[in-house]
C-alpha cells in the first residue's frame, strides 16, 4: 500500500460540482494507492502510520491533536513510467479489491477517533488543497 500524505491547512474533493469532503482547519490529506499483494494488515499499519506520524504542529500526530484526514482512493500511485509515455497500472489492485481495503484505512482512522472525509471510489474527483510547510511524505507499507 503507497500513500502520499500532506500536511494542509484546508482540504476538500469535489465530484461533479459538489464539494463530497474536506476540512477547514490543519489536517491531512492522504492519498492512497493498493495493490495486489495488499491486504489487512498493510491497512491497519496505514492508518496507523497516517494517525501517528509527527508531521503536525509542535511534531504531533493527527491523533494526538484531533486532526482531519481527507483520504482519496488513488491508484495512480502505482503507475509505472519506465518505458515509453503511456503509463502502466499493472500493479494497480483493481476496483473490488482496492476499495474495501482503502474502505479498512478509512474505519481504522475512525475507530481511533479521528475526523476522516473521503472521496468518491472511482470518480472522477477534483482535489483541493493547502499543503501547509509544505510537508509531503510518500508511506510504502
Amino acid at each position: 500500500m503507497r500513500t502520499v500524505l500532506q500536511r494542509a491547512s484546508s482540504a476538500s474533493v469535489t465530484v461533479d460540482g459538489q464539494v463530497v469532503g474536506g476540512f477547514d482547519r490543519p489536517g491531512l490529506v492522504a492519498l492512497v494507492g493498493v495493490t495486489h499483494d495488499d491486504g489487512p494488515e498493510q491497512a491497519a499499519t496505514t492508518a496507523r502510520k497516517i494517525a501517528e506520524l509527527r508531521i503536525l504542529d509542535g511534531e504531533r500526530g493527527a491523533a494526538d491533536v484531533g486532526a482531519p484526514v481527507l483520504v482519496i482512493s488513488q491508484f495512480t500511485l502505482y503507475a509505472d513510467t519506465r518505458k515509453g509515455r503511456r503509463p502502466s497500472w499493472n500493479a494497480a489492485a483493481p476496483g473490488p479489491v482496492a476499495e474495501p481495503l482503502v474502505d479498512a484505512v478509512v474505519r481504522a482512522l475512525r475507530e481511533r477517533g479521528l475526523e476522516v472525509a473521503t472521496g468518491v471510489f472511482g470518480a472522477h474527483m477534483d482535489v483541493a488543497l493547502v499543503n501547509s510547510g509544505p510537508v509531503t511524505i510518500v508511506l510504502d507499507v
